[in-house]
C-alpha cells in the first residue's frame, strides 16, 4: 500500500510540476504587464487585462481584451517573450526537466515525453532539446527576414521588432499582433502571407515530425516515419480542403470585394490560421454561419502532437475517423497503410475528443449564464472554442465581456493548453496491477 501511495504521489507530482511552471511564468507576466512601464495606453490597464494577456500570451492563445498595440515597446517584449516561452511549451520544459543536470531521468518522467516524442526520446533527451532550440531559432530568424523586408518595403515603423514579434508569434502559433487590425492591411500581400503560412504550419507540425523530414532530405534516413505520414497526411487535407470550402461558402460574402487570386490566398490564410494560429486578413465576425462552424471545427483539431499549436490534435482526428469509417480487427486495432492502431490508442483519442467537448460545453454554459439574455450564442461558441483550441481568433465578443467571463476564459485557456495535455498522460505506473479480472460485459450500442 506505501509504495502504490509513492506511486500515486509522484505521477501527480510530476502533473503538478509541469502546471507549476506555466503558472509562475504567467503570474511574473502578469506583474510585469500591469507596471506603468509596459502601458502607453490611456489610464492603466487592470490587473485581471494584464492577467488575461498574460495567459493567452503564454498558452499561445492570442485572444485580447485590450489591443496589443495599446502596450509600450517594454510591454510588447514582454509579450513576445511569453509567447516563446509558451510556444516551446510542453515538449521542450518536460525534456528541459527530465534531462537537467544531475537529474536522473526515470522511467516516470520519460514517459511523460514520450507521449509527445514516440520512441526518438529513448535515444538522449539533451540532443532533443538542442534540436527544438535550433530549429526554432533558424525558422523563426528566416520568417523575420522575410517579414522584415516587406514591413520595411511598407514603412512600418520600428520594423525590425515588428518583424521580430510577429515571427515569433507565428511560428508560436500565438496570433497576437502589433497591428490593431492584425494582418487585414496584408491580405493581398503574397509573400506576407505565403512566410506567415509557412511559420504557422512549420510551427504546428511538431518537432518530431520537422526533425524526421529533415533527416529524409539530409539523406540520412530513408523514408518518413508512419507519424510523419499521417502528420503530414492529414494536415494537407485539412488546410486543402478547409481552404476550398470557405472559397466556396465566402466567394459571395467576406471575399466577394477581392479578386480571384486575393480569395484563393485568402481562403488559404484563413484555413491555415483557424488551425491555432489566430491570425486574420479578413475580419472572423465577416463570415458567415457555415463557415463560422467551418472554422470551429478546425479550431477544435488544431495542430499536430509535440507542436507549439493547441487543438485535440490532428492525430487525435484522425483515429476518430478511422474508428468510424474503418473496419476493426478482433484485437480492436485498426489497420491503415502498413500500420495497425492499437485499440488503446483509439480509446485514448476518444476520451481526450470526450473531455475537450465536455470542457467546452461547460465552458460556454458558464459564460452564457454570466452574460445574462444579451448575450451572442454564436459568437461566444466561437470564443470558447478558439479559447480551448488556444487560436485566439475573435468574432468581437471577448473584449466586452464581463470580469468573471474573462475569468472563465482564462481557465479555458489554460486548460486547453496544458491541462488536457497532462489529463491525457498515461503511465504504467498509473494503473494498479490486477490479480484477478472482472467478469466481461456487454452494452447494446445503436
Amino acid at each position: 500500500m506505501l509504495v502504490l501511495a509513492h506511486m500515486k504521489f509522484r505521477v501527480s507530482a510530476d502533473k503538478v510540476t509541469i502546471f507549476t511552471y506555466f503558472l509562475i511564468i504567467i503570474s511574473i507576466g502578469s506583474l510585469l504587464l500591469s507596471l506603468p512601464a509596459a502601458w502607453s495606453g490611456l489610464g492603466s490597464i487592470t490587473y485581471l487585462d494584464a492577467i488575461f494577456t498574460s495567459t493567452s500570451a503564454v498558452c499561445v492563445t492570442g485572444l485580447i481584451v485590450v489591443d496589443t498595440a495599446l502596450f509600450s515597446a517594454f510591454g510588447k517584449t514582454v509579450i513576445m517573450l511569453l509567447i516563446q516561452l509558451g510556444g516551446l511549451g510542453i515538449v521542450a520544459f518536460a525534456t528541459i526537466y527530465v534531462a537537467a543536470p544531475r537529474r536522473k531521468v526515470s522511467l516516470l518522467n520519460r514517459g511523460i515525453i514520450k507521449e509527445m516524442y514516440i520512441d526518438e526520446v529513448e535515444s538522449n533527451p539533451v540532443n532533443i532539446i538542442r534540436h527544438i532550440v535550433l530549429t526554432t531559432i533558424a525558422i523563426e530568424f528566416l520568417g523575420f527576414l522575410i517579414i522584415r523586408s516587406r514591413f520595411k518595403a511598407a514603412g512600418i515603423p520600428q520594423y525590425n521588432f515588428a518583424a521580430a514579434f510577429h515571427a515569433v508569434s507565428a511560428f508560436c502559433n500565438a496570433g497576437f499582433s502589433t497591428f490593431s487590425d492584425s494582418l487585414e492591411s496584408f491580405a493581398g500581400d503574397w509573400r506576407i502571407n505565403l512566410a506567415f503560412i509557412g511559420l504557422i504550419v512549420s510551427g504546428g507540425l511538431g518537432f518530431v515530425v520537422l526533425q524526421d523530414i529533415g533527416r529524409v532530405f539530409m539523406r540520412t534516413k530513408r523514408r518518413f516515419s508512419y507519424h510523419t505520414r499521417i502528420v503530414v497526411s492529414v494536415s494537407a487535407v485539412l488546410i486543402l480542403a478547409g481552404a476550398a470550402c470557405f472559397y466556396a461558402l465566402e466567394r459571395g460574402g467576406a471575399f466577394s470585394s477581392m479578386s480571384i487570386p486575393e480569395r484563393l490566398l485568402a481562403s488559404l490564410f484563413q484555413s491555415v490560421t483557424t488551425r491555432t494560429a489566430g491570425f486574420d486578413t479578413v475580419a472572423q465576425s465577416a463570415f458567415g454561419f457555415p463557415a463560422m462552424l467551418l472554422a470551429v471545427f478546425l479550431m477544435f483539431t488544431g495542430g499536430s502532437p509535440g507542436s507549439t499549436a493547441g487543438g485535440v490534435k490532428t492525430t487525435t482526428i484522425f483515429m476518430a475517423f478511422a474508428a468510424a469509417f474503418k473496419g476493426h480487427e478482433d484485437d480492436g486495432s485498426i489497420m491503415y497503410k502498413g500500420g495497425a492502431l492499437s485499440s488503446i490508442i483509439i480509446s485514448k483519442a476518444f476520451s481526450i475528443i470526450v473531455k475537450a467537448v465536455i470542457i467546452i460545453t461547460a465552458s460556454l454554459l458558464l459564460v452564457l449564464c454570466l452574460e445574462g439574455d444579451g448575450a451572442s450564442f454564436p459568437d461566444l461558441f466561437f470564443e470558447v472554442v478558439s479559447a480551448f483550441g488556444t487560436v485566439g481568433l475573435s468574432r468581437g465578443a471577448t473584449a466586452g465581456l464581463g470580469g468573471a467571463s474573462k475569468v472563465v476564459i482564462i481557465m479555458t485557456m489554460f486548460i486547453g493548453r496544458v491541462g488536457l495535455f497532462a489529463m491525457a498522460i498515461t503511465k504504467s505506473s498509473d494503473r494498479i496491477e490486477r490479480f484477478a479480472d472482472y467478469p466481461r460485459e456487454n452494452l447494446l450500442l445503436g
